[in-house]
């Protein structure tokens, strides 16, 4: 696949020096942007944004991207809410700015599984034990999952007892017995950025026994007294090959008191995981922890979809009837809390319970598979892509969304999708992620030109680039496979919306090779302005560039008039 990309660029650029070259870059750039996530629903929102819109409009940008997660459930809005688009577009249109609104949330699915959480994409759990007892069938650990000493009670000075290895005990990592959870003991980190001054690092980490694809899940009681560094503390699993396991956020405070923080993980095909815990790029302050445990947990978070099918069976190959041998399953809290669509690290999974004319009898151990989603980072959960009703939701998306702001383009929000292909659903079709998601964004871009045949249609550039996301690395967070070839399912005249400057050298040039007109998504929140530089070499390179996007994800606007002047000489 690289040596196909190397030659595509190779034969763009004798195309280039040979004079069959692509037209040369606009003095003006046509599409000048701004990015604009809100929340309509919230009157307040509204005067800041009015402003907004003609800041900009002095500045000389044109377009605004405009997100609002409500987007994907318009038809549950009530009147206020529209009142309140009614308001923006008249300013919009009063300030010369179009309105181009993202759909498509294939990545950051949340807005689309508030109509059914079940379409999100799972991970199987193969064979899990259930015992029953009572009529009532839980899981057991098989093997049997222990973290040695998570409680921090055996300690030789400040060493601990039961871990693999620490770092720097004594130096940064203390046993601590005045300030405790649970117990006489707890591990305090403090001082961790002296130190380990080059990465600080504050570490602790234990290797275990699991079974192969499982689910399990890893549990901290944290307090920290003005801990300068809080979005480092992690807790995660590692596979021996390297592979991460778990993605969440802990969200730890620079000032909490004690606080239990959850983790959750599938091992996949691994039999044995690394549990880490601690702080990445540690400083001052103090940290403690206490009671950390792991423990193997059954049907959490579990999908109930034809292409997530739930198989309960004897361990003599028996295979049991919903609603016969035992009740309907379904974990009421997935997808619920605290509103539709969102999805929680952890709660207390349902059980199985049996029904009075079942089959199975009391102490049978059960072999369960079923699916449940990863959470990633903040709460992040993404769709399945073969389901068809997903493609309905979609449509009925951007139908409702055009007669709202019969907007001349749509962006189709295709962005770090971190998990695919593999529910049944995904895995019967026997196609690579990259081929999934060729075929998923041609019916994204189909869907739109059915309803505004005219519209203009964006897409985010990361899981087309192959220089990016769509590499043929097979650890991208948790997809199964890797999405290259996804770029085969883009037509030419789809813009690409490029946001990664490092690799421009290559995917400028590429993109162009492949017909496409591109936006640069600039600004990220950083002072350090490359606008100028990327437009420049983009220029350089002959690669069609139509437009340029302050893109804020802090809502910050404090620079969007000098970004203007970098990117166009700013004004009208």
């Amino acid at each position: 696949m690289k040596t196909t990309v190397r030659l595509l660029v190779t034969t763009w650029l004798v195309a280039l020096v040979c004079g069959g070259c692509l037209p040369a870059q606009d003095d003006a750039l046509r599409h000048r942007w701004f990015y604009l996530s809100t929340n309509f629903l919230v009157a307040d929102n509204l005067p800041p944004n009015q402003a907004l819109l003609q800041r900009a409009a002095a500045a000389g940008y044109n377009g605004v991207l405009l997100a609002d997660s409500k987007f994907g459930f318009l038809h549950a809005m009530p009147e206020r809410y529209f009142d309140n688009v009614a308001a923006f577009k008249a300013t919009a249109d009063e300030s010369g700015i179009e309105i181009i609104p993202t759909v498509m949330p294939i990545g950051y699915s949340s807005s689309l599984l508030y109509h059914n959480p079940n379409l999100a994409e799972g991970i199987p759990v193969r064979d899990a034990l259930f015992v029953v007892e009572d009529g009532v069938a839980d899981v057991v650990a098989d093997p049997p999952v222990e973290l040695p000493n998570g409680d921090f009670e055996r300690a030789q000075g400040h060493k601990f007892a039961g871990w693999d290895w620490q770092d720097n005990a004594g130096e940064s990592i203390f046993a601590d017995t005045l300030v405790v959870h649970g117990g006489s003991v707890s591990c305090r980190m403090e001082g961790v950025g002296a130190a380990s001054p080059e990465h600080g690092h504050g570490r602790l980490s234990k290797l275990i026994d699991v079974s192969p694809f499982r689910l399990y899940h890893m549990q901290a009681w944290v307090r920290s007294e003005d801990f300068e560094t809080p979005g480092g503390v992690r807790m995660f699993a590692l596979a021996p090959d390297g592979r991460t396991l778990s993605y969440n956020d802990l969200s730890v405070k620079r000032t909490q008191d004690w606080t239990c923080h959850h983790v959750v993980f599938n091992s996949l095909g691994y039999d044995q995981v690394r549990l880490y815990i601690g702080v990445w790029g540690g400083r001052g302050g103090r940290l403690w922890w206490d009671d950390v445990t792991v423990e193997e947990v059954g049907l959490l978070n579990v999908l109930r979809r034809d292409g997530c099918p739930l198989l309960v069976r004897g361990e003599d190959g028996t295979e049991y009837e919903e609603g016969r041998d035992f009740e309907t399953v379904v974990d009421e809290r997935m997808g619920t809390i605290p509103w539709p669509g969102s999805y929680e690290v952890y709660h207390e999974p349902p059980v199985i319970h049996l029904t009075q004319e079942s089959r199975i009898a009391d102490a049978q151990r059960l072999r369960v598979s079923f699916y449940s989603p990863p959470i990633i980072h903040w709460g992040q959960i993404t769709c399945c892509l073969s389901e068809p009703q997903v493609y309905e939701i979609l449509r009925d998306q951007v139908q409702r969304v055009n007669e709202l702001f019969e907007p001349p383009a749509f962006f189709m929000s295709h962005d770090e999708i971190r998990c695919a292909n593999w529910c049944q659903a995904c895995r019967d079709r026997g196609m690579t992620p990259g081929e999934l998601l060729a075929d998923n964004v041609s019916r994204c871009t189909q869907i739109v030109r059915e309803v505004s045949p005219d519209a203009r249609i964006f897409v985010w550039s990361d899981m087309f680039d192959p220089f990016h996301n769509a590499d043929e690395r097979d650890y991208y967070y948790l997809v199964n496979g890797n999405w290259a070839g996804s770029w085969e399912g883009l037509d030419e005249d789809v813009i690409i919306a490029n946001w990664y400057f490092r690799p421009r050298e290559q995917n400028l040039p590429w993109f162009a090779a492949r017909g496409h007109e591109q936006l640069l998504a600039g600004y990220y929140d950083r002072r350090d302005f490359v606008i100028e530089q990327w437009l420049a070499d983009a220029q350089r390179l002959g690669a069609p560039v139509v437009g340029a996007m302050y893109t804020t994800w802090r809502h910050g606007y404090d620079d969007l008039e000098r970004w203007a002047e970098a990117a166009w000489g700013g004004g009208n």
